[in-house]
């Protein structure tokens, strides 16, 4: 076989080869592509199933700051000042929430819940607030497992442990020794409010 030939011979397996190489990379860009498409439409299910449980929450801070509002007027001196501390940190979550449903690209769909009357002492208004404080840690125990993407489920971690240390500080305002305000190692959102004492005479 003369030397022109094996060169000849050379360059066309070279050129086998490299067409081969293209080949493979066209076919994986189109793989890519049509992988892509797919996780796209996943991202797009998990964030719709986020927002519906992002609104949830969002109905849950509504109602807790309505049971602080509906019972401001019948506190006084700290618990006074510690509702309306703690209101304030609910309305936080909802402004948080709020930017984390425009995130997601979702509208805000939440109302608050049908309250009871906050009662006619300051032992009920607290109550009323601890029982939505509550209602809003259980929620979160919940969601932060639904949760699919990763901003909202560390935001529904951190709202959760929040309204945690709120009931702890409400069960000293409602009387509870601090032995007794002390959380239990694995806070459920089912721990009951200290019973009222009754007022101290003379």
């Amino acid at each position: 076989m003369g030397e022109e030939r094996i060169r000849y011979r050379l360059r066309q397996r070279r050129g086998f080869g490299r067409a081969a190489v293209v080949f493979a990379l066209l076919a994986a860009l189109v793989a890519f592509a049509g992988c892509g498409g797919g996780d796209e439409a996943t991202a797009s299910g998990e964030k719709a199933d986020d927002a519906k449980v992002l609104n949830g929450a969002l109905e849950r801070e509504l109602t807790a700051v309505e049971a602080y509002d509906r019972g401001l007027d019948q506190m006084h001196g700290q618990a006074l000042v510690l509702a309306r501390v703690l209101r304030g940190q609910d309305q936080q979550h909802l402004d948080a929430l709020t930017k984390a449903m425009r995130g997601l690209g979702a509208p805000v769909e939440a109302e608050a819940a049908e309250l009871e009357s906050a009662g006619s002492s300051q032992a009920d208004a607290l109550e009323l607030a601890y029982e939505q404080e509550s209602a809003a840690l259980g929620y979160y125990l919940d969601a932060v497992r639904h949760l699919q993407t990763m901003a909202p489920r560390r935001l529904a971690a951190a709202i959760g442990a929040s309204h945690a240390q709120h009931l702890v500080v409400l069960r000293q305002a409602l009387g509870a020794p601090l032995t007794a305000a002390a959380p239990e190692a694995t806070e459920s959102g089912d721990v009951p409010p200290p019973p009222q004492r009754p007022p101290k005479k003379g």
